[in-house]
């Protein structure tokens, strides 16, 4: 029997080895965002601009720069069909013509998406290096990855030191690999933009509105760290995620979430995907508090619903008077995807004593546009359903949708506009006959 090191060692090979095991026609997953592998997508794009390979279809999410620069590049969309389950600014303005497709999806259904519907040749992602038992972690990116890794027909491996080892369900074997590939590179980093000014506004109030012992989920953007900002005075807070960011590991580093008070997993963190600094990335490696999962058991819904007062505050991008809330469409066209946003919208409000929470800023383009609208535009997007709208939050205001009537959700959503944007909303709703 071969030791762990010998076959790794046996499996070990180059990117442009690696590559040409790809065939024609072959159906490629790729870890999402941080856990893209940048050395073999720059060698399968090369293989593919060569010539030597055509009719790829490459699923990812949230596709980042290494994707931008091999398997995205425009000269390639003749022989590469690449497909997102959730868009960001590499394959914006791509799916926005035509050149690379949208697939939407729930977050915690990627996984059975991936194990039931799709036929996977080759999956391959960026993973920690071996530890002594033979073991591999998925650091960063479990999300569909760990489900992709377990039913493709053969896995590739990108070795990367700067790859934080964690805990939970993220370990895969060497004997489960079939290629080895190093690539010590420093990992992308997500850095937190600077605050804005209703930030300052918005954050204090929601985070009055947390209660000590909750279990917290943050979504991306400026709004959900600015709570995590003000969140530093209170106990035993836990951490149930989408997305682990930075705002949630200055939490855990003060003392703030501890996860003492969780009803699952307790005293540990929990998270399906992360993106951060290195300073984060250092913070998680080899840390027994993180614990990563598939996100079809950390975004579904019946699973957040068992955390007692578990608090969800995500980003959107319009509110009409409805109370639906559009977050991934933009101007037109798709601009992000569904991600785990209504998972935990709905899994929060099932919980005992939990809170849902959509942010938004009341206007854009500098103060020209509202972002309460009468109706979502036709050809728009509803990510979060009006019946499922809990709580939604400006600088404005806070409202609770739960159990209003039309009228009365008109009146409270009217409440958190622009106070120059009010007078036209109000006769818009009683347009739609709403009050």
């Amino acid at each position: 029997m071969k030791t762990t090191m010998q076959q790794y060692e046996e499996k070990t090979t180059s990117p442009r080895q690696a590559m040409e095991r790809v065939k024609s026609g072959d159906t490629i997953v790729y870890g999402m965002s941080i856990a893209q592998p940048p050395a073999l997508l720059a060698a399968l794009a090369e293989r593919a601009r060569s010539g030597e390979v055509r009719d790829l279809k490459v699923y990812t999410f949230l596709p980042r720069e290494h994707a931008t620069n091999t398997v995205l590049s425009p000269d390639l969309c003749d022989c590469i069909e690449n497909y997102s389950w959730f868009v960001g600014a590499a394959d914006r303005d791509s799916v926005k013509v035509g050149l690379n497709y949208h697939v939407p999806s729930y977050l915690h259904q990627i996984p059975l998406i991936v194990s039931d519907y799709m036929d996977t040749d080759i999956a391959m992602a960026t993973v920690s290096p071996m530890d002594k038992a033979g073991f591999f972690s998925l650091g960063t990116a479990n999300d569909y990855f760990s489900t992709a890794a377990r039913h493709c027909k053969r896995l590739f491996v990108e070795v990367n030191r700067n790859m934080p080892r964690v805990f939970g369900d993220s370990l895969i074997h060497i004997s489960e690999v079939d290629v080895v590939v190093e690539n010590h590179v420093p990992l992308m980093e997500l850095c937190i933009a600077d605050a804005k000014p209703e930030d300052e506004i918005i954050g204090p109030a929601i985070a009055a509105m947390v209660p000590d012992g909750a279990t917290v989920q943050l979504g991306i953007g400026n709004l959900p760290n600015a709570v995590a900002r003000y969140l530093m005075d209170h106990k035993d807070l836990g951490i149930h995620t989408e997305m682990l960011t930075e705002g949630m590991v200055n939490l855990i580093e003060a003392g703030v979430a501890n996860g003492r008070r969780k009803n699952l997993h307790p005293r540990k963190h929990v998270y399906t995907t992360a993106a951060g600094t290195k300073r984060m990335y250092e913070f998680m490696n080899d840390n027994p508090s993180m614990e990563s999962y598939a996100a079809s058991y950390v975004c579904s819904p019946t699973v957040i619903a068992q955390n007692d007062k578990m608090i969800s505050i995500n980003s959107v991008l319009e509110v009409d008077l409805l109370g639906q809330a559009n977050a991934e469409y933009l101007e037109g066209a798709t601009f992000s995807g569904t991600g785990g946003q209504l998972d935990f919208v709905r899994g929060s409000f099932a919980s005992s004593g939990g809170k849902s929470f959509l942010v938004f800023y009341s206007t854009a383009k500098s103060g020209t546009i509202s972002r309460v609208v009468p109706r979502l535009a036709s050809g728009s997007v509803v990510t979060t359903p009006r019946a499922d709208t809990h709580y939604l939050a400006t600088e404005h205001a806070i409202v609770n949708l739960k159990g209003k009537s039309t009228r009365e959700r008109a009146l409270a959503i009217i409440s958190l506009a622009h106070p120059k944007f009010r007078d036209e909303l109000m006769r818009q709703a009683e347009d739609m006959y709403l009050i």
